[in-house]
């Protein structure tokens, strides 16, 4: 559910109930409703332009190089050699924009069951899009589940970049999907996605990091902050088929001068290592999870 009243978007929705954000609308830039999903591009007033997706909010410009950064090199530089990644959703091309600068990614494949989101943020979120021209990277339209299925034992890194667990993203995070994640990477593979936030959701956190530790040896949760996201900050669950992965200690590091090359905004070694110190509480919430197993 969402709002268009008096110049401001607002996002409400049932995963969190009680609280909503809202952005000041300037322009409504595109809205049409796909054959998965309602898709509104906005110029907001201080934050760019924004993407909605069944009236959540994905991204805008002001604040998505964190998410896209940190989903992206968490699991990168916890790899010893990420050669072939593959992207499961990211239409928007923000994640194969940030995978693309590693200078070890030699391939990547990123499937989105949406083409219009596609297609859509080509022409009206260029800053983000530009990851979809990179020769790295090749684009496949359809089920991200279906797409597993035929492909097993091809990838370094695999990430799942979601929207939250209603609509077309909602098979993303159950166990089905884990085990297809398990069977489509390397020996060593590395999985990441998106698992929702412990402020408001900590159930889905729970359950998401239960189904990726049933089916991998190490597995961990990680946040940054997003300011435009509910309550401000959104965590990834990770895991390893290799049980001596410790993803608190990044195996590549790179310095100032290769993060401003590569213009990195907010990751860096330090930042990495910060994403997995978690609160008492949401500790002891893993812990509950990883006990029912």
């Amino acid at each position: 559910m969402n709002a268009m009243k008096s110049g401001w978007f607002s996002e409400m929705s049932d995963l969190w109930p009680g609280i909503a954000l809202s952005l000041k609308v300037e322009e409504v830039l595109h809205s049409e409703r796909s054959q998965f999903q309602e898709i509104l591009v906005v110029k907001t007033k201080t934050h760019g332009r924004a993407l909605m997706l069944d009236g959540a909010i994905q991204c805008t410009e002001k604040d998505e190089f964190s998410y896209h950064e940190m989903i992206s090199y968490l699991p990168l530089c916890s790899h010893p050699k990420p050669k072939d990644i593959l992207i499961v959703g990211g239409g928007d091309g923000g994640v194969a924009r940030e995978v693309a600068k590693h200078p070890d990614v030699e391939r990547i494949t990123l499937v989105d069951i949406d083409d219009r989101v596609i297609e859509v943020c080509k022409q009206y979120l260029p800053r983000l899009s530009l990851g979809l021209n990179n020769p790295k990277v090749t684009v496949s339209v359809g089920d991200g589940f279906e797409f597993l299925r035929n492909h097993r034992g091809e990838f370094d890194v695999i990430i799942t970049d979601s929207s939250d667990p209603v609509g077309p993203a909602e098979h993303l995070f159950k166990q089905p999907y884990y085990e297809l994640l398990k069977a489509a990477l390397k020996p060593d593979g590395i999985v990441a996605s998106q698992a929702g936030t412990v402020w408001e959701s900590m159930q889905q956190v729970q359950s998401t990091f239960q189904h990726c530790k049933t089916m991998f040896p190490v597995a961990t949760y990680a946040v940054t902050a997003v300011p435009t996201y509910p309550t401000g900050q959104i965590g990834f669950v990770l895991g390893s088929l290799n049980s001596q992965t410790n993803f608190a200690e990044p195996m590549r590091i790179f310095n100032d001068e290769d993060l401003d090359q590569m213009e990195i905004r907010y990751y860096n070694d330090k930042i990495h290592r910060t994403a997995f110190v978690l609160p008492r509480f949401v500790e002891k919430s893993l812990q509950v999870a990883q006990s029912t197993n």
